[in-house]
């Protein structure tokens, strides 16, 4: 085989490989608003539907339809706090809600006091 035509195909390999290794990156948004609550220790050491045990203590939440290990930035619209929490279970089942936060994702947003807040939500990893 010609050192030309050699040399060619070893460059067309080496841009597959490099492409099928690249990392897949998802033009994909997705940005919601709505109300958000959570629920605490009442649900400790249950099963979500994720097949997870539930932690107060961790960033998670429970979200209808996005799926599971997606993260999102949840950010209350009254005092601008933000979290990223990771979904791992399914909910809310009340209307106008959009997600439901662990114990600790609710502190730190600052709603634990009022329950319920409004929040925007924002797709910052998919699985």
């Amino acid at each position: 085989m010609p050192l030309l035509k050699r040399a060619s195909l070893l460059f067309f390999i080496g841009i597959a490989f490099y492409i099928s290794c690249a990392p897949r990156v998802s033009k994909k948004t997705f940005v919601q608003e709505g109300y958000a609550s959570y629920y605490g220790n009442e649900f400790r050491d249950k099963r979500t539907a994720s097949g997870e045990i539930y932690d107060p203590q961790k960033l998670t939440a429970a979200h209808p339809t996005l799926p599971f290990n997606t993260y999102v930035k949840v950010t209350n619209l009254e005092n601008g706090r933000s979290v990223v929490v990771r979904i791992n279970d399914r909910g809310p089942f009340k209307k106008k809600r959009i997600i439901d936060l662990s114990l600790k994702a609710a502190e730190m947003l600052d709603m634990v006091v009022k329950g319920v807040v409004r929040v925007r939500i924002e797709v910052i990893a998919w699985p």
